[in-house]
């Protein structure tokens, strides 16, 4: 079991959580960390990935520079193309809270910078 990253204690990560909780439902949040990813962890893809990745662009006033929805969530039901798409675009690279309050704190999403970053330092 991987060990927790913990959360940052501040009014973004606040928003973000209750942003989750409206999404996805009740969470425990002693089980959350910076390392938590919202597709793997959470269970979060389909429909529910899109409502709350919009929601996210409609709270926050991020610059969605680059971000490609198919890099971590897969369809909602059979996903056909799955498969024609590269390797980095089948819903394999975790989305973490960490990544999500780095957009938030940087008021952008580059893919390459964010995904770069050490789980722990992804905030």
């Amino acid at each position: 079991m991987k060990a927790r990253a913990p959360l940052p204690d501040d009014k973004d990560m606040r928003q973000l959580l209750a942003l989750l909780t409206e999404n996805l439902g009740e969470l425990d949040m002693s089980q959350l960390g910076s390392n938590t990813s919202i597709n793997h962890d959470l269970d979060c893809d389909g429909d529910d990935a899109a409502e709350l990745m919009a929601d996210l662009a409609e709270q926050f006033p991020i610059d969605f520079i680059d971000y490609d929805a198919y890099r971590y969530f897969n369809s909602e039901g059979y996903d056909l193309f799955r498969w024609r798409r590269s390797e980095d675009r089948r819903a394999s690279i975790p989305l973490t809270l960490g990544m999500l309050h780095h957009a938030i704190k940087h008021r952008r999403w580059v893919t390459k910078d964010i995904e770069a970053l050490p789980p722990e330092t992804r905030t």
